[in-house]
């Protein structure tokens, strides 16, 4: 389930998408959803809603942009055609939570640790 409609996605965008961005956008919607609700699916609704936007306009993109999804950075010359692309993660055309996306669903700059021996520990005291 979407948290957010392809037409709250573009009324954050300084374009109109054409149809078959308006269909990409509303299958990248349930994907968001699933991405944000592996981190927090107890935050508000508001909260969902505004981070699902944020990773959809990030993904959308200006409609323009000639890097391949993935790619970070870019980089071309003139003359001597040369071409540079820096892969990664968290970059061009992929759904991800940025610092302050996480910090809104309220899993952000945590500090802890689990460990599952000590849980056989107390039950087995």
């Amino acid at each position: 389930m979407a948290y957010a409609t392809v037409q709250d996605v573009q009324d954050r965008m300084a374009r109109t998408m054409t149809e078959d961005e308006q269909a990409i956008c509303s299958t990248l919607l349930d994907d968001a959803a699933v991405i944000i609700d592996s981190y927090n699916a107890n935050a508000t609704l508001d909260t969902k809603k505004v981070v699902s936007c944020r990773m959809l306009v990030r993904v959308m993109g200006d409609g323009d942009s000639s890097m391949p999804v993935g790619a970070s950075q870019m980089s071309m010359s003139g003359l001597g055609y040369s071409q540079s692309y820096t892969f990664g993660t968290g970059t061009n055309g992929e759904e991800y939570l940025t610092k302050l996306e996480k910090k809104l669903l309220g899993c952000g700059d945590k500090i802890g640790s689990y460990s599952p021996t000590e849980e056989l520990v107390v039950h087995n005291a």
